[in-house]
């Protein structure tokens, strides 16, 4: 017989999981505005806009997120889960505000200047911390709101939810382009500078206007989902750690009934005595794990897959660009996040993350023997699709529950924000080295993420413990024991 109540605890979650769908929107949005952007910027007659700081222009983002992931224990300790993620909700929707119209009171509108492209990358950095503070606290508040049974499930939805807000932005991209056409950029060389410009027919609208427009869309998604955090309670473990047990104990009955309520709430109240302890307080496995866990999230190599696939798929030979086969993975990239939501619960943690791992590493070795046979077509398309699929059922849903749920409830603030910190960090080094290792050697490059595939798996059996259907307040007992 279920013992909670899911018509409280579920809007709470869809709303919290808002903050994975801007986690999303946000990170893919660049992918249909860079065109246009580029095209506004190489105008520009007081600097030369390169490859380089249109590098920098497409991933100045990811600088955002990991200062967000970073001070996200800060904001999640002193302000709170709920309030930090109203935060969040801000720093979305002036992100957005700013991206669509850079030149706000300083600039003249349309004109392109060195001062304009770093205002606009301000603002992307404004909204990379939003992502950075929402990756970290939307996993910790579902988590502290969830009853144990359905703890990794309620968390896997976010990750869902990061899913869909990208194909959400890729199809808003995709409508607000319309009929207008990309603009072909061309490389020359004067001298010895490198200088962009474009070639062809050149649609004004795609850069005098769409890039914004895409920008932009993203307002109204972060303006709702600030409005609705008003309607959900802050988390019961935070009340206990700031002294509001009365408060806490309104929030537990409201989810588990008022007999369980009172004795959910002691046991928060016994491992809640101090409101803060240091980040070693229950030694240094813990970190080291919860670290490891980003780590080894992001060294498996995934983003290099989904922020490159239709360059991979088109150098294996696919047709049509790749586009299409890109397309078919985005969608079993969903499928298969919603097995990792059906099953994390009943099979548990660290099985999953095992069997992924293995799939994972069968895929990429898969795509490294293609490229060292001469293997096109049929083969490699489905090795990469098999390789994201195994990730979305195993890592890219179950790493966040497990770092939302192991560390004891006095550190979860800062170590969530040190282990979610590393994953950004290593995200930025796997994707800004994967062109270049793509070049030397496809081989090169997937045998590496299938070696540490094989490394995840076995950092998985042998450090990682199991959570399934422990309490929050299990994990206090669970490290001390360890020590």
């Amino acid at each position: 017989m279920r013992d909670y109540n899911l018509s409280y605890i579920i809007p709470i979650t869809l709303v919290a999981t808002l903050g994975g769908l801007l986690f999303g929107y946000d990170t893919a949005v660049i992918s249909g505005a860079e065109n246009g952007l580029e095209a506004f910027f190489i105008q520009a007659s007081d600097f030369n806009y390169t490859n380089l700081l249109h590098g920098i222009t497409s991933s100045s983002a990811l600088i955002g997120c990991v200062i967000g992931s970073f001070v996200s224990g800060i904001f999640a300790n002193g302000l709170g889960r709920r309030n930090s993620l109203r935060v969040a909700s801000v720093l979305f929707f002036l992100s957005a505000l700013g991206s669509w119209y850079p030149e706000f009171l300083f600039f003249d509108y349309g004109q392109p200047t060195f001062g304009l492209w770093c205002a606009f990358n301000l603002y992307r950095i404004l909204g990379g911390i939003g992502v950075g503070l929402a990756s970290a606290v939307v996993p910790m508040y579902i988590a502290e709101i969830a009853p144990s049974q359905i703890r990794g499930t309620l968390v896997s939805c976010n990750q869902f939810a990061i899913i869909f807000g990208m194909l959400v932005v890729y199809f808003v991209n995709f409508f607000i382009k319309g009929d207008h056409q990309s603009i072909e950029i061309v490389k020359s060389t004067v001298g010895e500078v490198e200088k962009l410009s474009m070639s062809g027919s050149i649609d004004q609208w795609t850069y005098e206007t769409g890039w914004r427009l895409m920008f932009v869309s993203e307002s109204y998604v972060a303006a709702a989902f600030g409005l609705l955090l008003f309607l959900v309670p802050k988390t019961p473990r935070f009340l206990v750690l700031t002294g509001n047990h009365e408060q806490a104990l309104r929030v537990l009955t409201k989810i588990n009934g008022a007999i369980k309520a009172k004795s959910i709430l002691d046991e928060i109240k016994s491992t809640s005595k101090e409101k803060t302890e240091k980040i070693f307080a229950y030694g240094s496995l813990v970190v080291i794990v919860g670290i490891l866990l980003s780590v080894f999230q992001q060294a498996i190599g995934i983003n290099a897959v989904l922020y490159y696939a239709p360059r991979i798929f088109k150098s294996a030979g696919a047709e049509g660009g790749g586009m299409f086969q890109t397309v078919i993975m985005g969608v079993v990239n969903v499928v298969f996040t919603v097995v990792a939501i059906a099953t994390v619960d009943k099979f548990g943690r660290k099985p999953l993350l095992i069997i992924g791992s293995i799939g994972m590493a069968i895929g990429a070795f898969a795509v490294a023997a293609s490229d060292t046979f001469n293997i096109t077509g049929f083969f490699p398309v489905i090795s990469v699709i098999v390789y994201a699929a195994f990730f979305m059922m195993s890592w890219g849903p179950i790493c966040w529950v497990l770092i939302s749920e192991i560390f004891p409830n006095t550190i979860r603030g800062q170590a969530v924000a040190i282990a979610v910190a590393f994953q950004w960090i290593v995200n930025f080094l796997v994707s800004s080295t994967f062109p270049a290792l793509w070049e030397f050697s496809p081989m090169v490059a997937y045998g590496i993420y299938g070696v540490m595939c094989v490394l995840a798996a076995i950092f998985v059996w042998k450090l990682v413990p199991e959570t399934k259907g422990k309490t929050l307040e299990d994990m206090s007992k669970l490290w001390k024991n360890k020590e």
